[in-house]
């Protein structure tokens, strides 16, 4: 029984020494050692024309657009519109307590008549007194007074119904309407509120023919003019509109310090008082480009991997640093890190790292011609 139980124990060490022996055989390889090439597509990169650009904040305004003030003073008395509604020039906006005007302009209206009635009395009267004198009755004076008492009471009459027309004019003015075709703006006031002359009542915008405000630093005064591109475009950069300036104001705004230009606009997607991204393009440069696609970020650093030859018709990834400019379609423009002929792996980067085997697949073959094509 106990020679039976050394036996395994004596066993041990000889099958743990012949473990060791076939590890010692087979010597462990290299890291990386025999890993299979990763084909991958390739784009040499060229210079192309990229636009040197530089973005600031417009605001979108309507060449047609009036703040509603009163002309007179008095209580609102009904509101007949309300916030973003469309409506026609002359279009009764708001109505004004026109009470005290119309007993003004009636009170004007009577004293006309009095007028009235004390003119064609006289005239009568210098009729009369003409004919007198032409008969020797009466005397050259009696005569140059009726005269002049007419000539007053015309005048006198004129002047009334002069008054009068002023004060239908004004009572006019109790009646609220807007100056052309447009779509109201904020309503502040509410019926019921004491307006006078300083009280803003609402604003009228006519949404066409509108206008880009864009206001340039000082520092480029030298290079602003009519004709500059100007792109506008949404808060993801997706471009809205292209257009060009055309007025160049020849003062620089005190407060801001910049120079306010213009910029026509004619998207139906744009509303005045907006705020959007302008855009201005300065001119054109050649530069680098890489697809968005091919770049990778880290740490808030853009890299891309290049085709780089190791010999022997062998390639490797490397993992290579570089500085963006604006987008150019689906493209970024490289301000540095990149050269022309660079070949930048253009596929498969979410498997790559630096120094890791690569195959640069050829170019594709061109599309097939289409049936009818150039016929």
């Amino acid at each position: 029984m106990k020679t039976q139980s050394i036996l395994p124990i004596l066993s041990l060490p000889l099958l743990l020494a012949g473990a060791a022996g076939c590890n010692k055989a087979q010597p462990p390889q290299q890291a990386g050692a025999g890993m299979q090439a990763l084909p991958v597509q390739t784009l040499t990169v060229a210079a192309v024309p990229v636009p040197q650009s530089d973005e600031y904040v417009a605001t979108i305004k309507s060449r047609r657009s009036a703040t509603i003030n009163p002309q007179v003073t008095g209580n609102l008395t009904s509101i007949l519109v309300h916030s973003g509604e469309h409506v026609t020039a002359g279009q009764l906006l708001m109505q004004i307590d026109p009470a005290k005007q119309e007993a003004t302009v009636a009170s004007q209206a009577a004293t006309e008549q009095q007028k009235l009635a004390v003119y064609q009395y006289n005239q009568l009267q210098v009729e009369r007194q003409r004919k007198l004198f032409a008969a020797g009755i009466i005397s050259k004076d009696a005569l140059d007074q009726a005269e002049q008492a007419f000539a007053n009471s015309k005048a006198d009459y004129e002047s009334s119904g002069a008054s009068r027309h002023e004060q239908e004019k004004e009572l006019g003015y109790y009646r609220i309407t807007s100056p052309f075709d447009g779509i109201v703006g904020d309503i502040p006031v509410h019926v019921g509120d004491y307006v006078s002359a300083t009280t803003m009542l609402t604003t009228v915008d006519e949404n066409k023919d509108l206008e880009a405000y864009i206001y340039i630093p000082t520092e480029r005064a030298s290079q602003i003019r009519n004709g500059l591109g100007v792109q506008i475009v949404d808060n993801d950069g997706n471009p809205v509109e292209n257009t060009a300036i055309d007025f160049v104001s020849p003062q620089v705004d005190d407060q801001l310090q910049g120079i306010l230009v213009k910029a026509p606009i004619r998207s139906p997607l744009l509303r005045t008082q907006q705020l959007v991204k302008a855009r201005v393009v300065w001119g054109m440069s050649p530069k680098p480009v890489v697809p968005v696609l091919a770049v990778t970020r880290l740490g808030g650093q853009a890299f891309v991997f290049l085709a780089q030859d190791a010999g022997g018709g062998h390639f490797v990834a490397h993992e290579q640093a570089i500085s963006l400019g604006d987008t150019v379609g689906n493209n970024y423009a490289v301000l540095a890190g990149l050269n022309n002929g660079d070949k930048v792996i253009v596929s498969g980067t979410q498997f790559l790292r630096d120094k890791m085997p690569v195959m640069p697949l050829p170019p594709g073959p061109p599309p097939a011609a289409q049936p009818g094509a150039g016929s």
